[in-house]
């Protein structure tokens, strides 16, 4: 979609949504989360965009607490992070994140209502979680837990992940255009990762602008002391094998 075109829309959405009154939640969400996590770190980050106090429950899955009955009776998939609202159970990252941002979003420039738009920031999502985030998880994954050596076969696939989502990036400031969105909080706490494990990003020009661009976007809600912190929590055990 042309940039103009782009920029119009999200103008006249951003404004009409600006004049809605905004709703909070009648108590705090309740996320249950392991600190170095990325989905969870993603969650949080959203939450202080929009403004949200979160209570916090630590879930300590090396010692079984996602394995116990009332956590799978809460979420049978016993996966981190878990959102409860009021007795409203969601659990998966990136839903979490759309449903924060559609409850409670002062305007929808986090997750559009224009259908086009939010087309856009659905896409780079399912890009997210079926192809970077995978292919980020297939390498390291088993470097990290496991203690497996570097495959290069899946360094490739990761390269040309991040090739692709450079090519999105050409001639916007985010990734699904020019006002950031839950897609770009998803796909960053990968990035990080990648920059706290020290893999080179340097051919990837619109990548690594946009990684310092939107830092610098998230520094005021938590960038450091969330997601630079987990990435940091993350590469240390890297640096033990």
């Amino acid at each position: 979609m042309d940039k103009t075109v782009i920029e119009k829309i999200q103008s006249a959405n951003n404004a009409a949504a600006r004049s809605k009154s905004n709703k909070m939640p009648v108590q705090a969400i309740k996320l249950y989360y392991v600190p170095p996590s990325p989905p969870c770190r993603a969650v949080m980050m959203t939450a202080k965009v929009l403004g949200l106090d979160l209570d916090l429950v630590l879930t300590n899955v090396m010692e079984g607490q996602h394995m116990t009955p009332e956590y799978m009776k809460m979420n049978p998939q016993h996966t981190v992070p878990t959102m409860d609202d009021n007795g409203f159970i969601l659990w998966e990252s990136r839903a979490i994140m759309a449903y924060l941002a559609n409850a409670y979003g002062r305007d929808d420039s986090l997750y559009p209502k224009n259908p086009r738009l939010r087309a856009i920031v659905d896409q780079r999502l399912n890009f997210d979680i079926g192809t970077l985030f995978l292919r980020y998880a297939n390498l390291y994954i088993p470097i990290l837990f496991r203690g497996a050596e570097m495959d290069p076969e899946h360094v490739d696939k990761l390269n040309e992940a991040l090739g692709w989502l450079n090519t999105m990036l050409e001639g916007h400031a985010y990734v699904a255009g020019e006002d950031l969105t839950i897609a770009d909080i998803s796909i960053i706490v990968t990035i990080t990762n990648l920059e706290a494990f020290g893999h080179d990003l340097s051919a990837y020009e619109n990548v690594v602008n946009w990684f310092a661009r939107t830092k610098k976007t998230l520094e005021p809600y938590g960038y450091n002391e969330i997601d630079r912190a987990g990435g940091e929590i993350l590469s240390s055990f890297l640096k033990k094998q």
